[in-house]
């Protein structure tokens, strides 16, 4: 892949808002910010994805505006909004406020959905897979548009996230409008991602450097000495085909620190 030169290791860390209080919520993003990270992500689902189906879960764009008030130096998001809740034209307003509101440090993140439950309880329709893909193509421009009439505008361009590995309509959407690519699989599979995104970006005539690569890192223990964390393991291999946003998942009630502090050493031993 194409990496712009000098881009820096950055760390997220995504608060999953299920099975816990918003009280527990509260104290794991402000620990985020205590602890160094870069970006703190929710996400946008209406039920918890695992665990105890009908268990607590909180909605994401209010969660995100009281996060831009409870924090000062994070970027933050949702990784992803889903497309098919919102029209853009509200979404975009909703992002410029919370863009407000947090001094400039919003990131949209989007994808097209598909867990099926949110759609059916909450009335939208569900659809296919292409045609929620081909609403987000269809939507993004209207976002922007909506950005660049809106009084105020947002206080900076703000960067938009799409998440998501189709090699046909994605990652074609990504190098027409993203500033960021997220991405999940093991580093070969995100090397492939990578590859494909680069020859699309080529294809639309977008410079590849200008997309940052980002992807989920999970465990990958006795890749680094063992004084390095598991996390940092797998962030390592990611590292090496190219990704420069890593960013750990954590769950409720606990939202377990310690990975995240492992992660936050290895993005600072790197800049040393």
């Amino acid at each position: 892949m194409t990496e712009a030169p000098g881009r820096p290791i950055r760390v997220a860390a995504q608060l999953q808002p299920q099975h816990a209080s918003y009280a527990d919520i509260r104290r794991a993003c402000a620990d985020m910010e205590e602890i160094g990270v870069d970006v703190l992500f929710t996400w946008d689902h209406f039920f918890p994805l695992y665990g105890d189906p009908d268990g607590a879960h909180f909605e994401c764009w209010t969660t995100l505006a009281a996060w831009a008030e409870a924090t000062e130096r994070v970027e933050i998001g949702a990784l992803v909004t889903c497309n098919g809740y919102r029209k853009p034209q509200l979404l975009a307003d909703m992002a410029r406020t919370v863009d407000h509101i947090s001094n400039g440090r919003l990131v949209l993140g989007l994808g097209s959905g598909w867990f099926e439950r949110d759609y059916t309880e909450y009335g939208f329709e569900f659809g296919s897979a292409g045609g929620r893909l081909d609403a987000l193509a269809r939507d993004l421009p209207l976002i922007k548009e909506r950005w660049s009439r809106l009084n105020p505008p947002p206080t900076r361009d703000i960067p938009v996230l799409v998440g998501g590995g189709g090699e046909r309509k994605t990652l074609r959407i990504v190098a027409e409008h993203a500033n960021i690519w997220h991405g999940f699989g093991d580093p070969d599979t995100i090397a492939h991602k990578h590859a494909v995104l680069d020859d699309w970006c080529r294809r639309v005539g977008r410079d590849p450097g200008e997309i940052e690569r980002s992807a989920g890192v999970s465990r990958r223990p006795g890749r680094l000495p063992e004084d390095v964390g598991d996390y940092a393991a797998g962030a390592e291999a990611l590292y090496e085909v190219g990704t420069r946003l890593f960013t750990i998942g954590l769950t409720g009630p606990g939202y377990d620190r310690g990975p995240v502090r492992d992660l936050v050493a290895w993005r600072d031993s790197h800049a040393r």
